[in-house]
């Protein structure tokens, strides 16, 4: 009975010595440690207790309660001590952290093994398309010369192609970053087709049932189980609503949102590690980039999101009173995240309309182009909401020669100091004001530290009375050539005006369909001058300078008092300048850095320089016959120095990332 007594007081006793042990070292360390950590560390000290405290005894073992008192306390603090030594050893090797908990490992065993699953499918899809020596770490050689770029770029698009959608879309986007991209690259990506088989009719019934809640014959009078058109995202069905409306379904593929998120979990990790290893990772912002793309294709997924842009681009497209340009009307009762019904734009798809538009005269065709680009500026000029990817598959032409356009699932959004930089940037380009130009193009972009702008204004300059000059005629290749010069200087473009760029770049060639003869440049400074001379109108000046007068006005009744408070301080020599040293977090870096230096070397120097004198130390108490004590102390004190040391040694010698 007191056996069992005494095993059922064993277990809850050593469990509240190991919570006072785990307590007393994180007090002791000053941060916070993991409790796998702290409870591994607390068994430590346990373990090691009877050991010290046998060594500590003298002979024979006192028996008074202080000396019995004083040697746990000892004890308890050597214990407690070689567990801190060890827990800081542990957090110099695998910083806490760095490896997964007992719970994520746990939770986490299903995404780890389907991510390492698709891992091995990208890593077989690139090896088959002859990508595999981009996997080694090394730099590849043989890619210098256009031919063998041209190569490399088709399979690139095949690898891509073969991926799935989120690297379908990836590849889409990387076609309009001509900043980013290489030329060869850049024409290789845009022929990526973004189509994929039609999900079977069934299939397609249930998602429909799921999102609206009840049978697809309470909702629709007739819908056509054949898809008009099937992408990798959704695929559209024409229908026909109860009160006699024709209408479009597009219905979000079936599992489609699930494959996504698997594979932009794969591309943020991806874009993590080129950031944190690679120094042109960094200048491009790789985080950055993935977090934008993941973003947006999220909202592509999400056809909420683009049912909120449709009601928006029409309701400023109603302000504006732009002819000839519309958009479909959703039919909000019937939208949700999965699927978007709107009704039915008269038309043919601009690249399947070539006999329409022989048929209409050139004038009506130059009408309908300017009109299209017109809403484009619009959009991005004045309401910063535009449409990205205006190519001739999302562009629909009526008999009468209007245009109606498709697919607001990825839009691009503008703020109001964005839209006035573009203005006055496209304004400059149209006056072939350079100085100004150059001033713009500072204001859209990232600059970096260091830039020479007279060399920025010579270089743009050159490229406006290249392709802004009269007679000129620029396309893409002016896009490109504006790309190339802000790679050239090392100017990072945020993904919003990127956006606009690729808007107008795809724009050009839709414009060139409808109108071979149409000039970009020249209708974009006759619209320009419009919107200059719609700014200059008495309504407009007055609107203008009540706004201004608004913002202005709270400054200016504070002005007085703040000049005041400034005199006072003068006159009794109380004012003061307050400067923060180290404001920017990259000098914060920097110093904080050398600071962990000089302390680990001090700390290691410290350590060296006891252990030295713990192993001349001949004596003291014993943890074994033959072993002493603070020979294992100055051992320990040895290892931690050398560990210090050779950490800030590592960093010395070790070249920085590139």
């Amino acid at each position: 009975m007191e056996t069992l007594l005494g095993n059922l007081l064993f277990i809850p006793t050593l469990l509240v010595t190991l919570l006072l042990f785990g307590a007393v070292i994180r007090r002791l360390l000053g941060v916070r440690v993991g409790v796998v950590r702290t409870v591994l560390a607390a068994v430590l000290a346990v373990l090691v207790a009877g050991h010290i405290l046998r060594a500590l005894a003298p002979e024979p073992v006192p028996t008074d309660a202080g000396t019995l008192l004083l040697l746990s306390f000892l004890t308890v603090c050597c214990a407690c001590l070689l567990a801190m030594i060890v827990l800081v050893i542990a957090e110099v090797i695998v910083p806490d952290g760095s490896l997964p908990g007992p719970v994520e490992l746990v939770h986490g065993w299903r995404a780890r093994l389907a991510r390492t699953r698709r891992y091995s499918q990208i890593v077989g899809i690139a090896v088959r398309h002859g990508l595999g020596r981009f996997l080694r770490g090394r730099r590849p050689t043989g890619v210098d010369s256009e031919p063998s770029r041209r190569l490399l770029a088709r399979s690139l698009r095949r690898a891509l192609d073969e991926g799935g959608v989120t690297f379908v879309k990836l590849g889409q986007q990387l076609s309009t970053r001509r900043d980013l991209v290489p030329r060869e690259f850049v024409e290789e990506l845009t022929r990526l087709q973004d189509k994929a088989t039609p999900v079977p009719w069934p299939r397609v019934e249930a998602a429909l049932v799921a999102e609206l809640g009840r049978p697809v014959a309470e909702t629709f009078a007739e819908i056509d189980p054949e898809p008009l058109a099937a992408a990798s995202v959704a695929q559209v069905h024409a229908a026909r609503l109860p009160d006699g409306t024709e209408v479009v379904v597009k219905v979000r593929r079936p599992g489609v949102a699930r494959i996504v998120e698997r594979d932009l979990d794969i591309l943020l990790r991806l874009a993590r590690t080129l950031e944190t290893r690679t120094l042109w990772g960094r200048t491009m912002g790789m985080r950055t980039l993935a977090a934008g793309f993941a973003e947006a294709l999220r909202e592509e997924l999400d056809f909420t999101v683009e049912c909120d842009n449709l009601r928006a681009v029409a309701a400023a497209l109603r302000a504006t009173a732009r002819a000839g340009v519309r958009v479909p009307t959703p039919v909000s009762r019937l939208c949700t995240a999965g699927v978007l019904v709107m009704d039915r734009l008269p038309g043919t798809p601009l690249g399947q309309a070539g006999d329409l538009l022989a048929a209409l005269p050139v004038a009506r065709r130059r009408e309908t182009a300017a009109a299209l680009l017109d809403t484009m500026l619009d959009q991005v000029l004045e309401r910063g909401l535009f449409h990205v990817d205006v190519h001739p598959g999302n562009v629909l032409v009526a008999e009468n020669g209007s245009v109606g356009l498709l697919d607001f699932g990825s839009v691009g959004r503008l703020d109001g100091t964005t839209r006035r930089a573009l203005g006055r940037l496209l304004l400059a380009l149209g006056d072939a004001d350079s100085l100004t130009a150059t001033d713009a193009l500072l204001e859209l972009v990232d600059r970096p530290d260091e830039i020479d702008e007279r060399e920025l204004e010579r270089t743009l300059g050159g490229l406006i009375v290249r392709y802004a000059a009269p007679g000129a005629t620029p396309g893409a290749t002016a896009f490109t050539a504006l790309m190339r010069l802000i790679t050239t200087h090392r100017l990072a473009v945020p993904p919003q005006v990127a956006a606009v760029f690729r808007a107008f770049a795809t724009l050009e060639g839709t414009l060139t369909l409808i109108d071979p003869g149409f000039d970009l440049v020249t209708e974009a400074r006759r619209a320009g001058a419009v919107r200059v001379a719609e700014a200059l109108t008495p309504p407009r000046l007055r609107q203008s300078m009540e706004e201004e007068l608004a913002a202005l006005l709270p400054l200016l009744r504070r002005l007085p008092r703040r000049v005041d408070r400034i005199a006072d301080a003068v006159e009794h020599g109380r004012l003061a300048v307050n400067v923060r040293l180290f404001a920017d977090r990259r000098d914060r870096t920097v110093v904080t850095g050398l600071l962990h230096q000089v302390l680990l070397t001090v700390l290691g120097a410290a350590a060296g320089l006891m252990a030295v004198l713990l192993l001349d130390n001949r004596g003291g108490p014993r943890l074994t016959d033959s072993v002493e004590l603070f020979a294992v102390l100055g051992y320990a004190m040895f290892i931690i120095a050398v560990v210090l040391v050779l950490r800030v040694l590592i960093v010395i010698f070790r070249p920085g990332p590139d």
